[in-house]
């Protein structure tokens, strides 16, 4: 199985973006100002060009492994979405590879069992991955709009149904389980962020900073893209110079 595309732009320490459901462009693009100070390795996923595509489907146990061979040496990681949870699987596994790991509003609605809330969205979140464009019009928009998709009240623009269509087959993500225990075990230092957009995700991100022993940081202002909210660069960069020793 050939390797994935990891495109490198800046100076100075590595740090490991890896993407979610969108490209690397879309989500990490506001993070360009700090090039001048990191290298940012922007990870392209399969599926994802200039990566090749899966063999069969999104996996993010396929997503970790990937992952496992861009830790040598430790290197800050910055995940997104269901792009965390490979990170997280490729973390537990090699805990002396990673510097510091910042996760941002990863689909782990086993965390907070019990809230209808977030059953939800996981619920949501499952049937588009499960059936993609033929899932019930009015949950499919639900979904897209906690995702940070770009509606508005016509046809879903031709984007987002490529988006929609990419990711049907994909393995559920109510199927991760990383091992959180050995992350914190290896003192790992840990940022989580969310946007402050939606109930659900607060109620993930503060379950899973408990769990890491981690920080926990809000940055409202650009829904589920929030490495593009303000002040989220900055955010990131301090709690990367107060870990470039871990």
């Amino acid at each position: 199985m050939s390797g994935i595309v990891v495109v490198r732009d800046g100076c100075g320490p590595e740090v490991l973006l890896v993407h979610g459901g969108a490209g690397p462009r879309k989500t990490w693009g506001a993070l360009a100002s700090l090039a001048d100070r990191w290298t940012l390795a922007h990870v392209h996923r399969r599926g994802y060009p200039p990566s090749p595509p899966p063999q069969e489907r999104q996996d993010f146990e396929v997503d970790a492994r990937d992952l496992a061979s861009l830790l040598d040496g430790g290197v800050h990681v910055v995940a997104h979405s269901y792009g965390a949870l490979g990170a997280l699987i490729a973390a537990a596994a090699a805990p002396d590879g990673v510097r510091s790991l910042t996760l941002i509003e990863p689909p782990l609605a086993h965390l907070v069992p019990g809230d209808q809330e977030v059953a939800r969205l996981a619920r949501i979140g499952d049937a588009v991955l499960t059936y993609g464009m033929e899932t019930d019009p009015a949950e499919l928009r639900e979904f897209l709009r906690l995702a940070g998709a770009p509606l508005g009240d016509g046809p879903l623009p031709e984007s987002v149904v490529a988006g929609v269509q990419r990711a049907q087959g994909s393995r559920l993500a109510s199927e991760a389980h990383p091992q959180l225990d050995t992350i914190r075990g290896a003192g790992i230092p840990v940022l989580v962020a969310s946007g402050g957009h939606a109930g659900a995700h607060e109620q993930i991100c503060d379950a899973l900073a408990e769990l890491l022993g981690g920080e926990r940081g809000v940055y409202p202002g650009a829904g589920h893209f929030v490495a593009a909210a303000p002040y989220f660069a900055e955010g990131l960069e301090t709690f990367l110079l107060d870990n470039a020793d871990g």
